[in-house]
C-alpha cells in the first residue's frame, strides 16, 4: 500500500471522528442537564474511532465504556451510541463478533438500568438494539465483501500465472519437439553425408588420384551444417531442467519451507525423458504446496526401483501435513494438469489428491525403461 493511501485512510478516520463527535456534541449541547463531563466523555469516546483500524479492539473496550459512562451519567438519547456503534461495526468486520455484540449487551444495559423505566426508554432501548444488530450484520457483511475481493485478486492473479506457465511450458515442449525430429533426421542425414564424402576422399589419396574439388567441398560443408546443426540444438534445448530434485528441495529450505528428503534404492541415471519429467514433478508439487499448505512440513522420497539394468520404475511421493481438507478435491490447475500430462505420456501414473490424515499428497510411478 502506498504512503498516499494510508495518508487518505488517516485522514478519513479523522474526518469519521470529528463529525461523530460534532454530532454528539451537537445533541448534548440541547441537554439543560449536560455537563463538562458529558462532553469530555463523548469526545474521547468519539476522538476513539480515530484509531479503529490500527486497534479495532482497543477501540471498542475504550468507546464502549466512555459511551456507557456517559449514559449512565446524563441519561442521553439515541445518538448516544454513535462512537459505540461505529466500533460495533469495525470490530464485527475484523472477525471480533463475540466482541461486539458484548460490547453492544453492555452499552445497552447501562442505558436502560440508569433510564427511568418508562415505555419510551424501553422503545429506545429496542432501537438501539436494533442499530447495534445492523452494525454488527453490515460489519460481517462487509468482512465477506472484502474476503471476495481478496480472493477474486488471487484468482486474477493465479491466471495469469499460470496462462504464462502454460505458454512457457507449450514454448519449451514444442522446442523439444523441434530438437529431436532435427536430431533424429537432419543429424543422421548429414553424418552420412559427412562419412561417405571423408571416405571417397580418402580413398582416393590412397589410390593417388587428385581429389575433386566438389568432394572436398561437400566434405567441409558437411562438417560446416553438423556444428551448426549441434549449436541450434543446444539452444532449442536451453529450458531443459537444469538440476535435481535434491537441488529444489535445497532452494526450498532456503526459502523458509520445511522440507525432507529420502532417496531409496539404486540411484542412477535416468533416460532424459523420466528425468525432465521427475524435476518438473517435485518442483511443482513443492510450488504448489508453498502457495496452499501453509506453514506445513514436506516429505520428499523419491525411490528408484528394479535392479539396474534399465527397467524398473522411479516413485515420487510429495506429502504435506497442511490445510487441505480431505472431503473437497482439489480443482486440477495448470500445474496438476501439465504433471499428469508429463507422466501419462512416459506410460506412468499420477495421483493427487488431500490426504485422508490432512495435507495434500503427489504420487507419481514413472517406468525407467522407458526412453522417449
Amino acid at each position: 500500500m502506498s504512503g498516499r493511501q494510508i495518508d487518505r485512510r488517516v485522514l478519513a478516520d479523522v474526518v469519521l471522528a470529528a463529525v461523530v463527535g460534532a454530532l454528539g456534541m451537537g445533541v448534548a449541547a440541547f441537554d439543560d442537564g449536560t455537563d463538562a463531563l458529558d462532553l469530555t466523555l463523548i469526545a474521547l469516546a468519539s476522538a476513539s474511532l480515530a484509531l479503529h483500524r490500527a486497534a479495532p479492539r482497543a477501540v471498542l473496550a475504550a468507546a464502549t465504556l466512555l459511551g456507557t459512562a456517559y449514559v449512565v451519567h446524563a441519561h442521553p438519547g439515541p445518538l448516544s451510541a454513535l462512537p459505540v456503534l461505529g466500533a460495533v461495526h469495525t470490530a464485527a468486520r475484523v472477525g471480533h463478533r463475540g466482541l461486539a455484540g458484548a460490547a453492544s449487551t453492555v452499552f445497552l444495559a447501562g442505558y436502560v438500568a440508569t433510564g427511568p423505566g418508562t415505555q419510551e426508554v424501553a422503545e429506545r432501548a429496542g432501537l438501539l438494539a436494533g442499530w447495534f444488530l445492523c452494525a454488527v450484520v453490515t460489519g460481517l457483511a462487509d468482512r465477506n465483501w472484502q474476503a471476495y475481493l481478496r480472493q477474486t485478486e488471487q484468482r486474477a492473479q493465479e491466471a495469469e500465472r499460470t496462462r504464462e506457465e502454460a505458454a512457457l511450458r507449450r514454448a519449451g515442449e514444442e522446442r523439444l519437439r523441434i530438437a529431436r525430429e532435427l536430431h533424429d533426421s537432419l543429424t543422421h542425414s548429414i553424418s552420412i553425408v559427412k562419412l561417405q564424402a571423408g571416405v571417397a576422399v580418402h580413398l582416393a589419396r590412397k589410390r593417388g588420384e587428385e581429389v575433386p574439388p566438389a568432394l572436398l567441398a561437400i566434405q567441409e560443408a558437411s562438417g560446416e551444417a553438423m556444428r551448426e546443426l549441434r549449436s541450434a540444438l543446444q539452444v532449442l534445448r536451453a529450458d531443459e531442467p537444469s538440476g535435481t530434485p535434491a537441488l529444489l528441495v535445497e532452494r526450498a529450505r532456503a526459502a523458509g519451507l520445511a522440507v525432507d528428503l529420502t532417496v531409496t534404492g539404486d540411484e542412477r541415471p535416468l533416460p532424459p525423458a523420466v528425468d525432465r519429467a521427475a524435476y518438473r514433478i517435485v518442483q511443482e508439487a513443492l510450488t504448489n504446496a508453498a502457495r496452499h499448505a501453509g506453514p506445513a512440513k514436506i516429505t520428499v522420497r523419491i525411490d528408484y526401483g528394479g535392479d539396474g539394468d534399465g527397467g524398473g520404475e522411479l516413485t515420487i511421493d510429495v506429502d504435506d501435513d497442511g490445510a487441505a481438507d480431505p472431503a473437497r478435491q482439489p480443482v486440477p490447475g495448470t500445474g496438476l494438469t501439465g504433471m499428469r500430462e508429463r507422466v501419462t505420456a512416459l506410460g506412468g501414473t499420477l495421483r493427487a489428491t488431500p490426504r485422508a490424515e490432512g495435507g495434500f499428497a503427489v504420487r507419481a510411478r514413472l517406468p525407467m525403461g522407458e526412453t522417449v
